[in-house]
């Protein structure tokens, strides 16, 4: 039996923990007296405390993030209830700050705050140590709270090896070649992880070239900045563009100012469905981006969109924030209307957060910004959006996520404002309509949404009813679906269509769900 087990509950089953696999690769010769053990929220606490006791562990380490706080809160008080003698250790962003503030923290022994690749090793040697050879008094060697030094990328062990070929074959695997970021944006924790420093390139790439080799094809950069360093990013893209196969996949998040000729050059080498960007944009209000230190060259961003429109088939997914210190609906919905015109196949529209450690509380009295006090902890009202407002402005993220982002209505969604001056008081309008109508924002199903477009396409904004159910059409039978759909008087069945791989972008290959030409 194990010693010691790595554990945390992800999302999804899809999703795969990369700080469990970075803390069991540097590990060292404590490797081989420990586990991973990777569990999904939706899961009963009592059943995985059932799962990590039937290990007989002595240390238990946990993953703690936003997504899984609470129900990591439960599992950590019912293993101290039932085994008060095992040692259980925190850390990841959720307990790294106002860590004397928590429930989860008060109940562990001990909580390792920043990046732990190492310092969770010496932990738990000297934890072990201090078992083995009581002499060494127990416990006495470590504080409740232990404060991770910045660890040199360059003497961490690679955690890539740690991927089965399960992970590889039907899950997510995040990769990174730097981490932190030089920004300064006060709603995000990578704003406090200053300097970027960046994994040994040539190290980095041999692990690719590992995961290719097994048959990996998705690889999801989790880098903040992954066009930031260009020689880096450079010889990243040309090693995958000479390795390209059928089905490689490629997830970055940029700086959406900069990108460079150089980088353009290969960037447009890369053939449809192989590059995913990931756009932080957040907001086009001057004021706005000042109050949340904030810089970008909206000039250069829009030229850079239309190069990537233009001229490569890069999906772009695009990400604005409502309820930032300052912004109004109006405001929002201007910058909104921006971003269509510029054409990203997704546009995320993210509720503000308060990321504990995050300096965006300094505007808490001025712009009277009131959070949810549990995870996520969500904006709930602004001086400049009150509550009801605020729960109108959700309402309309979930239902662009679902008509728009899902790319099921490309084209449908093209009719509804192609007579509108502004795309956000169309869809606004419609999510209000919807919202009246159905009475809630989750389980809607494919067919029941794609009726009511029709409805309020042709009730609503008097669209000719023979365009509409022509349109819903075309995009009905681009979908795979089991459903009937029921227009202009008769039924219409999805048709069977071949699937594949990153489906939800696949759909939007067509045209993009965000353009307004």
């Amino acid at each position: 039996m194990p010693d010691i087990v790595l554990a945390t509950l992800n999302a999804k089953y899809i999703h795969t923990s990369f700080g469990l696999r970075y803390l069991m690769a540097n590990l060292e010769e404590l490797r081989d007296r420990a586990c991973m053990l990777e569990f999904v929220i939706h899961q009963q606490p009592l059943e995985i405390v059932e799962a990590l006791l039937a290990r007989q562990p002595r240390i238990i380490g946990f993953g703690v993030y936003i997504w899984n706080v609470e129900q990591t809160t439960e599992v950590v008080a019912l293993l101290k209830k039932l085994r008060p003698d095992i040692t259980v250790i925190l850390g990841g962003p959720e307990v790294s700050y106002e860590t004397d503030q928590q429930a989860i923290t008060a109940l562990a022994d001990h909580v390792i705050t920043g990046e732990a690749d190492l310092k969770f090793a010496e932990v738990c040697h000297g934890l072990l140590d201090e078992n083995e050879m009581p002499e060494l008094g127990p416990h006495s060697s470590f504080a409740k709270v232990i404060t991770s030094e910045l660890p040199p990328l360059a003497q961490l062990s690679s955690p890539y090896e740690l991927y089965t070929d399960e992970d590889l074959k039907n899950r997510v695997v995040y990769v990174e070649a730097s981490r932190g970021c030089p920004f300064t944006c006060e709603f995000c924790l990578s704003s406090l992880d200053i300097p970027v420093r960046a994994f040994p390139t040539e190290a980095f790439l041999a692990s690719m070239q590992r995961l290719l080799d097994r048959g990996a094809k998705q690889f999801k950069f989790v880098d903040r900045t992954f066009n930031l360093h260009l020689p880096t990013s450079m010889a990243i893209l040309q090693f995958f563009l000479d390795r390209w196969r059928e089905g490689l996949f490629l997830h970055f998040e940029m700086v959406p100012d900069r990108l460079p000729e150089q980088l353009r050059g290969l960037i447009r080498q890369f053939p449809a469905g192989a590059v995913q960007f990931e756009v932080g944009i957040q907001t086009f209000d001057d004021a706005t981006s000042k109050n949340i230190s904030r810089r970008q060259n909206l000039d250069r961003l829009a030229d850079n969109f239309r190069f990537l429109r233009e001229e490569t088939s890069v999906h772009i997914h695009a990400d604005l924030i409502v309820g930032l210190p300052g912004e109004d609906i109006e405001s929002f919905g201007r910058g909104f209307d921006r971003l269509v015109r510029l054409g990203p196949q997704e546009i995320q529209i993210g509720i503000l957060k308060r990321l504990r450690g995050t300096p965006i509380v300094r505007h808490d009295n001025e712009y009277r910004m009131i959070y949810a006090p549990n995870p996520p902890y969500e904006i709930l009202s602004t001086r400049e959006i009150p509550f009801e407002q605020m729960q109108r402005m959700r309402r309309f993220a979930r239902y662009w996520d679902i008509v728009a982002n899902s790319g099921h209505f490309t084209d449908t969604l093209k009719l509804m404002w192609q007579n509108a001056e502004s795309p956000f008081a169309e869809f606004l309008r419609f999510s209000d309509w919807l919202h009246a109508k159905l009475g809630r924002t989750h389980q809607i199903a494919l067919h029941v949404t794609a009726q009511a477009l029709f409805d309020f396409l042709v009730n609503e904004s008097e669209l000719d009813r023979d365009l509409v159910a022509t349109t819903l059409e075309t995009d009905w039978h681009r979908t795979p679906s089991r459903e009937t759909l029921n227009l202009r008087g008769h039924h219409l069945a999805g048709k069977t269509v071949e699937k594949r791989g990153n489906q939800r972008q696949a759909r939007h290959t067509h045209e993009t769900a965000a353009s307004s030409r």
